[in-house]
């Protein structure tokens, strides 16, 4: 037996999130915001938290700065139930990343300092770690500068293991959507990209058009339609589903935590509709409070949630 369910190697940082920001960025002026969080972020980190939450065994690697925003990250993902034993901390001039989240009413800026995020390579990696598990997944591919020239290889390695793979890039900072992406497609099993992230990643403005072109790459894709819900492309079989409905109130990490609630029972062995009403209703979840693990945070939140919901 596989000590864990899911094993992820990714970035691991703080989000601090700003609210009440004027619409316009004026230069120059101190704008004041009315409200703020810093809380857990990352993609990677948000995925193995939300992930553990749900009762999945969770191995994590990951490089922080030896600073006060890794330690307090690392304290997260630990107390969230992660196992966080093979994450490694470095000293130096390069410290933890860190992401700000300028929150608007329909929108947001997302501005990011790498730091370590893009520092973590091969070397850095524990291959048997990371193999004694059911699934890895992978997130931030853009953003893992460091893991990109060989995450092909980390892939077929562990797919030689019995692993099954899932790969879900978040945005291009460069808008370019290259770096190797078709390469890495091959090892992939679910390829978990937003409506945008896909029309990008198939070089298409028609996601239908997108659709089609990746479904051809990888053996099930699954697109995140936000309020329309989720489908997923097996082939010529598809299947969607309908978002869960709430009153949000902050959708920072809510495409992570659908990952989180997919690939909980898909690693599991969980139909296709059940993985994809997990993800739904673990992305609504998540909104319920700021940030994109503060939801999960609360146990007694997240049971009346999701036995009233189920």
């Amino acid at each position: 037996m596989s000590r864990f369910d899911v094993t992820i190697a990714g970035e691991l940082n703080l989000d601090l999130i700003l609210y009440g920001l004027p619409e316009q960025l004026s230069p120059e002026r101190e704008l004041l915001a009315d409200r703020m969080m810093l809380t857990l972020g990352s993609s990677s980190a948000i995925v193995a938290h939300n992930l553990a939450a749900l009762g999945s065994r969770v191995g994590f690697q990951s490089l922080i700065g030896d600073d006060p925003l890794g330690q307090i990250a690392l304290d997260r993902l630990q107390h969230g139930g992660v196992d966080v034993s093979h994450v490694r901390r470095v000293r130096g001039s390069t410290t933890t990343g860190l992401t700000v989240i300028l929150h608007h009413h329909a929108w947001r800026n997302i501005l990011t300092y790498a730091g370590t995020i893009a520092e973590t390579s091969w070397q850095h990696l524990d291959l048997d770690y990371l193999a004694d598990s059911r699934h890895f997944h992978l997130s931030s591919y853009y953003l893992q500068r460091g893991l990109q020239p060989r995450a092909a290889e980390l892939f077929e390695r562990l797919k030689s293991k019995g692993l099954t793979i899932s790969l879900d890039t978040n945005d291009d900072p460069d808008d370019r959507w290259e770096a190797g992406l078709r390469e890495v497609l091959r090892y992939v099993d679910v390829f978990l990209p937003n409506e945008r992230e896909a029309c990008k990643a198939a070089g298409t403005e028609d996601l239908e058009a997108a659709i089609q072109k990746l479904s051809q790459l990888v053996p099930l894709l699954v697109v995140k339609l936000g309020p329309k819900g989720a489908l997923a492309q097996r082939g010529t079989e598809r299947i969607t589903v309908p978002s869960q409905p709430v009153v949000p109130v902050d959708t920072v990490g809510a495409g992570d935590s659908f990952d989180a609630g997919f690939l909980h029972e898909y690693a599991q062995g969980a139909d296709l509709h059940n993985c994809l009403k997990s993800g739904n209703l673990a992305g609504a979840f998540s909104t319920t409070r700021a940030g994109g693990t503060e939801a999960f945070r609360d146990a007694q939140h997240r049971e009346q949630f999701f036995r009233s919901h189920s």
